[in-house]
């Protein structure tokens, strides 16, 4: 039942494709929260003191993200949605971070293969299946893009690249390199035989290499880094490490002389012929240092980079439009402040530290392998971190704190014993409570999504309005209901103060340009001008209409509309109403916090 359990926790949320507006995600995230709260309830182990007291830094780190959540709510201008949301999130990783300590509580013989945590092999053979299944589909999407639909396998957006049904090349890179580290474990502990792991971590690096992904070549290395140090490891497994770079460059090699022999397009070798290596990055992280320079002290506040970085002006920006850093440090000073940043950061070395330098080798036989392959898991994750933000998904965030958790408890939670001594200890039951708290929670979201979500139905026999002012009483997604409330219609009448709550999810250039316009409507015509200078700098071409009075219909695409209108408006109504206000620069600089109401 337990690896049931897993294989369904790990393998499910990443293989659906169906979602229901305005959400891609949500679907992917409730299974994840609602599998893996199962898969808690049905491994809850026992808990104690002990096995939590090497969780300590980890768990401190959440909870100091959890109160900054609540300060940004409570004491910011965060709506009340999107804290909640945050809370719920970093309370279930906490679950899974004791869940997964409390896995190692077995006194078990530590030489014998089976010593090893059941939760833990349980956990392995759930990223195995998940990486196999996730396989099949970029299989699909690169050899037979035909087969691709909607229900069941997801269309690639990259010519000649596999993106899994995640449709994210990242993702399903960091998938398949937990896979492949889990049939590691699996044949290091004698699940698997030689050659079934051997060809097994072959096709999943080649599933890598079909994702054309940096972060994946990364993640390549660093596989073969540990077997390069690890000498706990056996020969076998250490040379099956060192063999993945090969495996790796074999399958490069093959895919470039298939797209060439077939006419296919292999998407490696359009990103060997990118200009921007970063894929934007560079210019993110710059206008991240830049408001980092400004509030060094605070941040801008916990959920509100996306509104601090899109309302300072930066004529040089990315044109898409970013909610997070893709970096997670960076992500920490620049929302929360630079000390709070370096006690989070100290917090997190520190549970790796202990682990990798102070502990490395102070647990024997299956169960150090079991702690060391987790400790991988984590560094994995960890250096997808810096480059973009996997753990804002549920479906890497809740295995990723369940496996970092058994990685920080092994040494405390396995005395060395020769056999099981005295009954079964009864599994936790506030661990149990909490498993079916998150299951519950899992299940009212799904309830409360439905009531925004039916804002998006076509079909519905409700009166648009009225689904807009139910979806506005959501608990977790109230702010998807503004959005509709304030782009449908004529901007221009709708006040100011209905924008306080959904400006803090993600500005675009629909919501900016309401925003705009009601504000020149009311009144606020130089704030108007600075939301228009904004959009005009990410070149949307979407965002036409807004300069649509200067003369210049491709303003916003070419970003050459910045001068004054030869005829100023008369008045904030006639303003919004012939959208002049938006071909005028504005005649004071504007800070983001002036359009944040708190």
């Amino acid at each position: 039942m337990v690896t049931a359990a897993a294989i369904a926790a790990a393998a499910l949320p990443p293989l659906l494709t169906h979602n229901v507006s305005p959400s891609a995600t949500f679907w992917n995230q409730a299974l994840a929260f609602g599998l893996w709260g199962l898969f808690v309830l049905l491994s809850a182990p026992r808990l104690n003191a002990r096995d939590q007291r090497g969780t300590l830094p980890l768990q401190t780190a959440l909870l100091l993200l959890m109160a900054a959540a609540g300060w940004s709510w409570l004491h910011g201008a965060l709506p009340a949605s999107l804290a909640l949301s945050a809370l719920g999130t970093l309370a279930a990783a906490a679950l899974m971070v004791a869940a997964g300590a409390g896995s190692q509580r077995q006194p078990v013989a530590t030489a014998d293969p089976a010593s090893a945590s059941p939760s833990f092999i349980a956990f392995c053979w759930g990223f195995a299946a998940a990486g196999a299944l996730s396989l099949l589909v970029a299989l699909v999407q690169v050899f037979m893009p035909s087969w691709c639909n909607s229900d069941w396998i997801a269309c690639s957006g990259y010519p000649g690249r596999a993106v899994g049904n995640m449709r994210q090349p990242n993702h399903l890179s960091s998938l398949l390199t937990g896979s492949t580290i889990g049939m590691l474990v699996l044949f290091e502990l004698g699940r698997v035989r030689r050659a079934v792991a051997a060809l097994a971590m072959a096709l999943l690096v080649f599933g890598v290499v079909l994702t054309a992904s940096r972060t994946g070549l990364v993640s390549v290395l660093l596989l073969a880094l540990w077997g390069l140090v690890d000498r706990r490891l056996s020969r076998q497994a250490r040379l099956l490490l060192l063999a993945v770079p090969l495996a790796y460059l074999v399958s490069w090699l093959l895919m470039a002389q298939w797209a060439a022999l077939s006419a296919h397009a292999f998407g490696g070798s359009a990103r060997l012929a990118e200009t921007d290596i970063s894929s934007s990055r560079f210019g993110i992280w710059r206008d991240t240092l830049r408001l980092i320079a400004q509030q060094p002290w605070t941040g801008v506040g916990f959920g509100e980079f996306n509104l601090a970085w899109t309302l300072t002006p930066s004529p040089h920006r990315p044109v898409a439009f970013f909610d997070h850093t893709h970096n997670l440090l960076l992500q920490f000073a620049v929302e929360l402040g630079l000390p709070l940043a370096v006690l989070l950061t100290a917090l997190l070395s520190w549970a790796l530290v202990r682990d990798l330098v102070l502990r490395r080798g102070a647990v024997p036989g299956a169960a150090g392998v079991a702690q060391r392959s987790a400790m991988a898991m984590v560094l994995m994750m960890g250096v997808h971190s810096q480059l973009e933000y996997p753990l804002w998904y549920a479906y890497f965030l809740l295995p990723t704190a369940w496996v970092w958790g058994h990685a920080l408890a092994a040494p405390a939670a396995m005395p060395a014993v020769s056999a099981p001594s005295g009954p079964p200890r009864a599994p936790s039951l506030a661990l149990r409570l909490a498993a079916v708290a998150l299951m519950a929670g899992t299940a009212f979201a799904v309830g409360d999504y439905a009531t925004v979500a039916r804002i998006f139905n076509a079909d519905s026999d409700r009166p648009l309005a009225e689904r807009i002012a139910a979806g506005q009483r959501s608990v977790f997604f109230a702010h998807h209901a503004d959005y509709a409330a304030v782009t449908t219609g004529a901007a221009e009448q709708v006040p100011p103060r209905n924008f306080e709550r959904v400006v803090h999810y993600l500005l675009d250039t629909r919501l900016m340009s309401a925003w705009a316009r009601s504000l020149a409507a009311h009144g606020k015509v130089d704030e108007a001008r600075h939301l228009a200078a904004r959009v005009r700098e990410f070149k949307r071409p979407e965002a036409a209409p807004l300069f649509a009075a200067c003369g210049v219909a491709s303003g916003a695409a070419s970003g050459a509309a910045s001068g004054a209108s030869s005829t100023p408006p008369d008045s904030a109504a006639s303003s919004a109403a012939t959208g002049a206000f938006a071909c005028e620069p504005p005649t004071t600089a504007h800070s983001w916090r002036e359009f944040s109401a708190d």
